[in-house]
This record gives C-alpha cells, sequence and structure tokens, in this order.
C-alpha cells in the first residue's frame, strides 16, 4: 500500500468512499432537499478528481459539501489529503483530526495525522499518533517506516531499529528496506562503542568492538592490538582469545594462533567456531610448512 505524504503512499480517498456509509453523518435540514443519490454522485466526482490528482476540482467540492453541512470522516479525511500533497501540514493535521472525531478508529487518518506532525517536527505527537495506527494497521508496513524516521530523527536507534525490523519482516524482497535496517544496525553499533566509551574507557568490549572495526577493513595489526588490549582488560571474556587467534591468523603467525585458541577452548569447549577456527590454522600451518 501507498499512503499520501510519505513514500510508497497511496490515496486513502477510494478505501473511505468504498465503505462511505460508515462515516455517514445525517445531512443537515437544508440538505435534506437533496437526494441522496445526488450527494453520492458528488462526493464520487470528488474522490475520481482525487484519485486523478485534479486536487482543485476534489477540494472545490469537498468544501462545497462541508459549506452544505456535510461532516463527516470521508470529507475532512480526504481534505487532509488534498493539504498533505500540498505540503500544507499544519492545515492537514486540523483535518485529520477532525476526520478522527468522526472515525478515531480509522487508521489511516492517524497514519497520515503522524507523518505531518512529523513533517512539522511535532516528533512526540507524532509517534504517539503513528503508535495508534500501528495498533489500528498492524501489516501496514508504511507505519513502521514512518516510526523508524520519527526515531531516527532524533538519533534514538534503540527504538529506531525495532521498527525497521518490523518493516523488513514484513517485506523481505524490499531491498530498499533491508538495507535502510543495515544502516540503522550500524548507527546503533556505533551508538553502543560511545555509550561504552563514555561509560568505561578501557571496556573489554569496547576495544573488541575497535577489533572488529579494523578487522572488517583489512587492518590485522591494529585488529590485533585492539583485541590484545581486551584480552589484558578481561582474559576470561569469550571471543577475545577467539579473535586474537584469527587475527593471528591473518598475519600467518601461526604458534601465537595455536596458544590463543587453546585459551578460547579451555574458556567455551563446546565452541564449533573455536574448534573449526583451530582446524584452519593446523591447516594454514601445514601448508605453510610444505
Amino acid at each position: 500500500m501507498r499512503f499520501p505524504g510519505i513514500p510508497e503512499k497511496p490515496h486513502w480517498a477510494l478505501v473511505l468512499w468504498m465503505s462511505a456509509w460508515l462515516f455517514w453523518v445525517p445531512p443537515s435540514r437544508a440538505q435534506q432537499s437533496r437526494s441522496q443519490s445526488e450527494l453520492n454522485s458528488r462526493l464520487a466526482a470528488a474522490v475520481d478528481a482525487l484519485k486523478s490528482g485534479d486536487l482543485d476540482t476534489a477540494e472545490h467540492i469537498f468544501t462545497d459539501e462541508l459549506r452544505r453541512g456535510v461532516k463527516s470522516a470521508l470529507v475532512f479525511h480526504n481534505l487532509g489529503v488534498i493539504a498533505q500533497e500540498r505540503g500544507d501540514h499544519s492545515l492537514a493535521i486540523v483535518r485529520f483530526r477532525e476526520a478522527i472525531q468522526f472515525r478515531p478508529d480509522y487508521g489511516p487518518s492517524r497514519l497520515l495525522l503522524g507523518s505531518s506532525l512529523l513533517a512539522i517536527g511535532k516528533r512526540q505527537e507524532a509517534i504517539f499518533e503513528l503508535r495508534r495506527a500501528a495498533r489500528l494497521l498492524p501489516q501496514e508496513p508504511a507505519v513502521y517506516g514512518e516510526l523508524a524516521r520519527a526515531y531516527e530523527s532524533s538519533g534514538n536507534w534503540l527504538e529506531a531499529v525495532p521498527e525497521r525490523q518490523k518493516l523488513a519482516s514484513l517485506a523481505p524482497d524490499n531491498a530498499e528496506y533491508s538495507y535502510r535496517l543495515g544502516k540503522d544496525l550500524a548507527e546503533l553499533s556505533a551508538w553502543c562503542i560511545q555509550e561504552v566509551r563514555r561509560t568505561n574507557p578501557d571496556s573489554a568490549r569496547l576495544h573488541q568492538a575497535l577489533g572488529q572495526e579494523y578487522a572488517l577493513q583489512g587492518k590485522y595489526e591494529q585488529a590485533f592490538a585492539a583485541y590484545r588490549q581486551a584480552a589484558r582488560s578481561d582474559p576470561k571474556m569469550p571471543e577475545l582469545h577467539l579473535g586474537l587467534a584469527l587475527m593471528l591468523l591473518q598475519l600467518k603467525r601461526f604458534d601465537e594462533a595455536l596458544q590463543q585458541i587453546e585459551l578460547e577452548l579451555s574458556l567455551v569447549p563446546e565452541s564449533k567456531i573455536a574448534a573449526d577456527t583451530k582446524a584452519r590454522i593446523l591447516a594454514a600451518k601445514a601448508s605453510g610448512n610444505q
């Protein structure tokens, strides 16, 4: 599905029109002279104009019906869609809130309200509405995409990542969703390292994380030094001697690598990764001695 005002958005006007009877409010006495079919025809024309992108015509019809006393979620929601399409988020917020007064459980109005609130910087209000939208539209990816954007805008990666995970799980074949999840995970990792550095600059986990970063860059000497510092900080922490062994393997220092992997196996004797690494070191040593 696609939503107006945010990436991948449909026009919810059609949904509202097909379910218009749910949103119908009896006309005023002045309106009673018109037939129901005439009113339905007018609203249908407005919906068709909105679907075709003719915002002026759609707005004219909906506004005219509003002046005639036709007040319903159908009218207010679609006026909100029109305002949002034009980038007038302040007006869109007013219209979506008016729609919600008539239909509090209509998820699309809350989603688009949250989107407009986020657009003008009202982050906490946006999150509140988007959370309600998520309860009403639990299978709609756009809800979680907007929630993720709301948390990302404040650097709250602990909250952003779960929303990206939900989004990716709903559309596992969408490469963009997976890519954005990966970016948020990287941001979360960087934030965690900063927090560890702030609270404990000599943390073994901090040195381990630095070692992993160096290893990913192919800087094995620096990675080895970082892992060695981590092991000095906490020599009994699992994975540290494994990391040292892997770096020494890359540096072709096989005897030292074997010493480190034996230390790892003494700490975690059931570790299949450590056992496999030991086999790799022995094979590399044998090959290098030939």
